[in-house]
């Protein structure tokens, strides 16, 4: 739980004082497309691993 409060503190303070509104908005959207991303391809590699796919 501490690991998770400390993400979300990294992220607000990354996001505060940014300045101008659609720049903000344009990098808050980008950020969740990369969490978005990042765990679709972790869950492509766990199910490969859970499947036995080789990696050859």
């Amino acid at each position: 739980m501490k690991k998770l409060l400390l993400v979300k503190e990294i992220y607000l303070e990354g996001f505060r004082n940014l300045g101008h509104i659609i720049i903000e908005k344009y990098f808050k959207v980008f950020a969740w497309f990369s969490f978005v991303m990042f765990f679709i391809v972790l869950y492509a590699f766990v199910y490969r691993m859970a499947t036995g796919f080789a990696f050859d």
